[in-house]
């Protein structure tokens, strides 16, 4: 709802709404990603921890362009 509140016109509107909405998608993705890779092996190996880390880190990617486009708009 501060997304619409802060947003001046329909574009800044929309791309406050839809960076917030980025960080539950990417999380959402990551976590498939983790079952995905749980699933095909219990067992611990380089890739599978390599897989876990690079969905981590699109995550917190995510949370950085949420919180740069944020700033940008509100100041």
């Amino acid at each position: 709802p501060l997304a619409l509140w802060f947003g001046d016109n329909g574009i800044e509107r929309a791309m406050l709404v839809l960076t917030v909405l980025l960080v539950p998608l990417v999380e959402l993705m990551n976590s498939a990603i983790e079952a995905v890779v749980d699933r095909v092996s219990p067992d611990q190996h380089p890739l599978s921890g390599r897989a876990k880390d690079m969905g981590s880190a699109a995550v917190f990617v995510s949370l950085v362009i949420m919180i740069s486009v944020w700033i940008l708009i509100l100041l």
